[in-house]
């Protein structure tokens, strides 16, 4: 492997961040990556090292994007609080109220905090269909609504990989009138300058990271009903279609891409009141409902005791965003993370194109997130 460019922001008091990032290069365990830190709305640590693609000829610049795969759920999660914070939709309301057809199978009652919480019982589908069938937006949620869930709704939690995102944009679509990432775009990434994305533009599609996908699947631990349909058949997750396809998608579960410091600093708006720059995107109590646990236990499809916000996961039991219990975010498959800490009125976010085989607990993310809090 060719010597890593490292750079970036990084003050003396987060040496110990830097050291990290290094580190996490010298063991080989990255091809590029970033870290943003940010206190009171103000980026004050931002790392930035490596490659942007595999023949390790492209250093990962200031404006590489990077595939963020679930942690685009938080992206999702705060805009569907937006609407939440206008009055425009509750929590406890329930979801055939916005999206009729989705009183069918059983569903009526289920509530947008079941839904926002993988409390939902739509975890995957079960019936063949193509892997690109999920490009077809009517399709999916059309299967969705006529779907039976496949537990109890609200009794337990079993996480939503894919379907997560086309229940929450439906959701949203249907209260608001635009895709969840038109919205993103116009109302909060445009207006902030914030390069992050659900549904990437093709002029911005040669910024991309390339990305090293892990050699094995995530040990999901006993296998059963709901983890086979989530991860493992044939059809779990969006494929079969050319890249850009992919990258053009609007899918807010899992196509987002972004760098670090936007994340970052989205996330602050969760850290910080619900105020950014001088401006109310949030209420403080749309924020603490957000945060709030839908209820703790072991999850059907992660093999994790976990508690869920709504779309949020909870750092409480798992001390993945450092020692915070009100800290909350999400994690991406293979690495990627972003998480709001209100207590300390702090935010991070750490991207990369190197894949490990884990869904939460990154350690590399992990040692950059420890050292940037012994640095406070």
């Amino acid at each position: 492997m060719a010597e890593a460019p490292i750079g970036g922001l990084c003050p003396p008091r987060f040496a110990a961040v830097r050291a990290a990032f290094e580190a996490n290069f010298a063991s080989g365990t990255e091809l590029g990556a970033r870290f943003a830190l940010v206190i009171e709305g103000e980026i004050a640590v931002d790392l930035i090292g490596g490659w942007a693609d595999r023949a390790q000829i492209r250093p990962f610049a200031a404006d590489t994007l990077t595939p963020i795969f679930s942690t685009t759920k938080a992206l999702a999660a705060l805009m569907i609080a937006r609407l939440v914070s206008a009055g425009r939709l509750d929590y406890c309301q329930r979801v055939a109220e916005v999206w009729p057809e989705f009183a069918a199978a059983g569903k009526a009652g289920v509530t947008v905090e079941q839904v926002m919480s993988h409390r939902a019982g739509l975890p995957g589908f079960a019936d063949r269909m193509a892997a690109s069938d999920w490009f077809d937006w009517e399709l999916v949620c059309s299967k969705l609504a006529a779907m039976s869930p496949m537990w109890k709704p609200g009794d337990q939690s079993g996480y939503h990989p894919v379907t997560f995102g086309y229940l929450a944009g439906e959701i949203f679509r249907r209260v608001d009138g635009r895709s969840l990432g038109t919205a993103l775009r116009e109302d909060i990434a445009a207006p902030l300058g914030l390069d992050l994305w659900i549904g990437l533009p093709d002029a911005e599609h040669g910024r991309c990271a390339d990305v090293r996908r892990p050699s094995s699947m995530p040990d999901l631990g006993v296998m059963n009903e709901p983890k086979r349909v989530a991860f493992f058949t044939p059809w779990s997750s969006p494929g079969g279609v050319p890249q850009a396809e992919w990258r053009r998608a609007e899918i807010p579960s899992v196509t987002g891409h972004a760098t670090a410091p936007a994340l970052a600093r989205l996330m602050a708006i969760l850290a910080g009141g619900g105020v950014l720059d001088g401006r109310q995107y949030l209420t403080a109590e749309t924020i603490e409902a957000a945060a709030r646990s839908r209820g703790r236990g072991e999850d059907l499809v992660l093999p994790y005791d976990l508690a869920w916000g709504a779309g949020f996961l909870r750092n409480e039991g798992l001390g993945v965003y450092g020692p915070g219990g009100q800290t909350f975010g999400h994690s991406g498959w293979g690495g990627s993370c972003a998480f709001a800490d209100p207590e300390r009125r702090l935010s991070g976010a750490y991207v990369m194109n190197r894949q490990s085989a884990e869904l939460i607990a990154d350690a590399r993310a992990r040692r950059l997130i420890d050292a940037a809090y012994a640095g406070l």
